[in-house]
């Protein structure tokens, strides 16, 4: 089932994430419905508090970014088919340099720029399996990761950028979040008037 995406503004995206446990109500079919909500959208990763839920859970797939020229053949291997579930991550560590890379986010449609972010992480989470997982990833396949996690932590990468880029992007961020937009998939704005 194709979910709506939460729109910039609403306060869910704002939450730290709580954990969850392998018995968390209709968990199988949540992550179903994410990996369908996600393709729609032509997304490479989604996390809970973008289709409303406050919970520690993001999926990612980075298959898209495979077919990117400016890869080495190493890079397109690593990316292509890396399809994941996250369950309860924890960030262990960052490291490397840090570089800038251009991004979007499918709550924040049609707003694309320069993140920099450190070169490799340590991740410790579950998998949909609640099997428990630490690992180590570097270059896009980090950048995604972390992209995704921050959702979890009430980040979003617009929060990440310069002052002078953040007032550039004020009143397409606020037209975001006033449904003023259009989108080829489903969305949520918040209810200004109810103050939501």
């Amino acid at each position: 089932m194709i979910l709506p995406i939460i729109a910039f503004g609403d306060p869910v995206l704002r939450k730290v994430g709580k954990d969850i446990s392998k018995d968390y109500p209709n968990l199988a079919s949540l992550i179903s419905n994410m990996w369908e909500t996600m393709y729609n959208a032509n997304g490479v990763g989604l996390a809970a508090p973008q289709i409303g839920l406050p919970i520690r859970l993001f999926l990612v797939d980075t298959t898209p970014f495979a077919d990117d020229d400016d890869l080495s053949p190493e890079e397109k291997d690593t990316l292509d088919g890396f399809r994941k579930v996250f369950i309860n991550a924890t960030i262990e560590e960052e490291t490397g340099k840090e570089w800038a890379f251009n991004e979007g986010c499918l709550s924040i449609p049609d707003v694309r720029e320069d993140v920099s972010r450190k070169d490799t992480i340590t991740i410790t989470y579950f998998d949909e399996n609640f099997k428990k997982i630490t690992a180590s990833y570097d270059g896009l396949l980090a950048r995604v990761i972390q992209h995704e996690y921050d959702h979890i932590e009430g980040i979003l990468f617009t929060d990440k950028l310069s002052s002078l880029k953040k007032r550039l992007i004020k009143s397409r961020l606020s037209n975001i979040s006033k449904g003023k937009i259009k989108v080829d998939y489903r969305m949520r704005f918040p209810d200004i008037k109810k103050g939501r």
